[in-house]
């Protein structure tokens, strides 16, 4: 009677959360790793129906409860793995999978007994999770959630790998016309409803967590560039000075203002203007590493947190970005003008928060202005760079002349 309400809670149990997941899907815009998740349960509920429907006498049953278990397996590791941006390693699941089956196929030929049987395909199933555990400790991401993610799945290859065998030291032959009265098989019934239970929660759990973050993200991004705003950008470099401080790593600030920006939305209009803007954020985004902090701080003025690096580098990652947008047209420009900007750098000093930094970039952004533009200057530095690019926005008068 217990395992016939096992039996029909559980399967009930995984179609709950297989909607749950593709409302999540659906409404929430998510990725397609939370349709991965609703796949596992689907592909969990078919193999545990057919465990309790098919014959377990017959020969193909563990076959086909093995390549359902498999996909619900892969399914969800493949989804947690795109989750946080790591390889799903698919190549080493289905090989592992194809030495499991083909070692059942062996066990099955060879004797009805089911205990071999089970421990090949449990082993199996917890060969893959601790493949999945080594995936997601590989990646950067590293949230509360993300920890209880990983000890879920580290819990799941141990139960696979462990309870057969402490299982079957009780209840060491089981016949395969007997699996379904045997101690295994109530143990069985009741691991995966609860282990199955706690591995939906956890994965409800993330996504809800990413859907809240995903809404703070987009609280925090500014529409026209796709950087930080100003408040999130100086929340988040304030916290990284800390870091910075706390393991003696070192760090600058680049401060950059689009050259004559005023010119180009007086001749041009404020449409080609925030072309221009979102042009020189593109350039930026696409020029720092992972690592760095943007934001877009005031109208055309734009600020970066070079992390681990030394207010040189700093400087050469600045002039890549003025050399970048030197060569970047702009939608609604001539073909025969760019856009140039000023660049100030300084490094982080001992001792030194981000107020103090700032000022000393934005000093140095301000005599790279009155030097002449187009150029990028460094906290104390006399020497300034500069680069001929095919035809600068001049001032409003010129501009005015042309049109």
């Amino acid at each position: 009677m217990r395992e016939q309400i096992i039996g029909l809670i559980t399967p009930t149990m995984a179609v709950v959360f297989i909607l749950v997941f593709l409302v999540m899907w659906n409404r929430g815009k998510m990725g397609n790793y939370v349709l991965a998740f609703a796949a596992s349960y689907l592909f969990f509920c078919i193999g545990f129906a057919a465990t309790h429907l098919l014959d377990t006498s017959t020969l193909y049953i563990f076959h086909v409860t093995q390549f359902f278990y498999t996909l619900s397996t892969v399914s969800a590791l493949w989804g947690l793995a795109m989750r946080v941006g790591q390889p799903p390693y698919l190549g080493v699941h289905l090989t592992i999978y194809g030495l499991s089956a083909a070692t059942l196929a062996i066990a099955v030929v060879m004797s009805s007994d089911i205990a071999p049987r089970l421990i090949i395909v449990n082993t199996g199933y917890g060969a893959m999770y601790l493949i999945g555990v080594m995936t997601l400790l590989g990646a950067h991401q590293r949230e509360a959630i993300d920890k209880l993610i990983i000890a879920a799945q580290a819990l799941l290859a141990a139960q696979f790998l462990i309870r057969p065998v402490l299982t079957l030291l009780v209840e060491s032959s089981i016949a395969a016309d007997a699996y379904r009265e045997s101690i295994y098989y109530s143990v069985v019934n009741l691991s995966l409803s609860l282990i199955s239970l706690v591995a939906a929660m956890v994965l409800v759990g993330a996504c809800v967590y990413d859907q809240i973050k995903a809404v703070r993200e987009r609280a925090e991004m500014d529409m026209l560039t796709g950087l930080r705003t100003r408040r999130a950008f100086e929340q988040d470099v304030v916290a990284q000075i800390e870091k910075a401080k706390l393991e003696g790593v070192p760090v600058s600030l680049v401060v950059a203002d689009i050259d004559h920006f005023k010119s180009v939305n007086d001749v041009w209009g404020h449409q080609v203007g925030d072309k221009a803007i979102a042009a020189f954020g593109h350039v930026i985004e696409d020029t720092i590493r992972d690592t760095d902090i943007a934001g877009r701080i005031g109208g055309e003025e734009f600020c970066v947190l070079a992390w681990n690096c030394d207010g040189e580098a700093a400087v050469a990652m600045a002039e890549r970005i003025r050399k970048r947008l030197g060569a970047t047209q702009v939608e609604g420009m001539p073909d025969d003008h760019r856009l140039t900007a000023s660049f100030g750098v300084a490094g982080r000093k001992e001792g030194e928060g981000y107020g103090k930094l700032f000022a000393r970039t934005d000093a140095a952004l301000y005599k790279a202005k009155q030097e002449g533009r187009n150029r990028t200057l460094a906290d104390g530095e006399d020497k300034v760079r500069s680069a001929s690019v095919t035809q600068l926005v001049p001032n409003t008068s010129d501009l005015r002349a042309k049109a």
